[in-house]
């Protein structure tokens, strides 16, 4: 019988609980029949309750055992374990339609994962799955809290967030330092947004990697040398305190100031 050692540097922790893995099956019900792409299956303790879904369900795993561990023990699967690095599959080899994604996602990459997810939004409806539950605060957190940020941001601008339920470290071998919480993300009805979406992502992504500035200091580097900044109040604020809509209007804000480099022709 093969077995699987959790690695450390791929960040693994096994679910062991099989009643909280069915419940993370179920998140995807509601997107019936869609295919499934599950990330890391890792020893198939997720995977057993999504074959049992009858759906069409392709596995991406990067570590070996697992997938020698995967063939033997779920035979169904022959043909559908891809071995290979999630965050740089190429979707349109394997779907030519919408397709949801699924796991008990490693947490060293989780947010890597979940801006994959958002650079497709338009092919995949829906994504959940299992993160650090510190991860989970931030991408559901509201504009004024601490946790606001990059990813609350992008990640709300084009789907709703459910915060679903809490998973505790004992849930895991080996059980990680940190809880654990179920996520889902529906995309919403958002078809663009009101400005320019490359800019749109440079001045949340900047505006944050400098947070206790005010905004008039953080976004200068989205500027050429010596641009003079508008007298604009929202300016004076700190980018946790933005809604979305009101990044949307500080990117047109600043769009007439940053040249060439955020162009029509380079909108997403």
């Amino acid at each position: 019988m093969i077995s699987v050692k959790p690695k450390k540097n791929l960040g693994q922790h096994f679910l062991k609980d099989p009643a909280i893995a069915s419940r993370i099956a179920d998140t995807l019900d509601a997107f019936a029949p869609l295919p499934i792409l599950e990330v890391g299956p890792g020893t198939g303790m997720l995977t057993q309750f999504l074959l049992s879904k009858g759906r069409i369900l392709t596995v991406v795993e990067i570590d070996k055992e697992s997938i020698a561990y995967l063939k033997e023990h779920f035979p169904s699967l022959n043909g559908s374990i891809l071995q290979q690095n999630f965050l740089t599959m190429n979707f349109a080899e394997y779907y030519d339609g919408p397709f949801c994604v699924i796991g008990n996602y490693p947490y060293n990459i989780s947010s890597q994962i979940f801006f994959k997810v958002l650079d497709n939004k338009d092919r995949i409806p829906c994504c959940s799955g299992m993160i650090q539950k510190e991860v989970a605060e931030r991408i559901i957190a509201s504009p004024g809290s601490k946790a606001y940020g990059i990813l609350s941001v992008l990640l709300q601008a084009w789907y709703d967030i459910e915060y679903l339920f809490t998973v505790s470290e004992q849930a895991f071998i080996p059980p990680p330092k940190v809880k654990s919480a179920v996520v889902r993300l529906t995309r919403n009805k958002r078809k663009r947004l009101n400005c320019n979406e490359k800019l749109f992502k440079s001045v949340v992504k900047t505006s944050f990697n400098q947070r206790r500035k005010m905004l008039r200091n953080s976004i200068k580097s989205l500027l050429p040398e010596e641009t003079p900044l508008p007298d604009d109040p929202m300016l004076a604020k700190r980018p946790e305190q933005l809604s979305i809509e009101q990044f949307e209007q500080l990117t047109n804000l600043l769009e007439p100031l940053t040249g060439k480099n955020f162009s029509e022709e380079n909108k997403n």
